[in-house]
């Protein structure tokens, strides 16, 4: 199996960004910022899970190459996008480097249209399946 980039250099840039960032380092490790660091991790980890369970249905562009509906996906339509946001909140809590909410809320707001594209995308191909499909999801 091969190890998708982004899960080496999303923990590279993280680790980067805790010794390199003025002040981040010199922080203390108060519950707050482990619980952070607890969901940045936690996030992540279901992130690669989600990215596994979509196997080859997995695309940059909206595609209808299957209806994935088992695993992460038989809770949740769109779990990478909602493990990514898991993932960031918690860096920016673990890192405090609050002004990351800014972005954070760009790439929600991002996240939502490419999520109703690809719903579109599947509803044309798959129809009652995947609007049985939404019924049982959640996001």
């Amino acid at each position: 199996m091969r190890i998708p980039v982004p899960a080496i250099v999303v923990p590279l840039v993280v680790l980067l960004l805790y010794f390199l960032v003025p002040g981040v380092k010199e922080r203390p490790w108060t519950a707050v910022r482990i619980a952070g660091a607890i969901l940045a991790v936690a996030g992540y980890i279901l992130l690669l899970t989600a990215r596994a369970q979509l196997g080859k249905s997995f695309a940059v562009t909206p595609q209808a190459k299957a209806l994935v509906t088992h695993g992460l996906y038989s809770r949740i339509r769109n779990p990478i996008y909602v493990f990514v946001n898991v993932m960031w909140f918690g860096v920016i809590v673990a890192l405090h480097v609050y002004w990351w909410f800014a972005p954070l809320l760009a790439l929600l707001v991002l996240q939502v249209f490419r999520a109703r594209r690809e719903g579109q995308v599947l509803r044309q191909a798959f129809g009652q399946a995947y609007l049985d499909y939404r019924k049982q999801t959640w996001c």
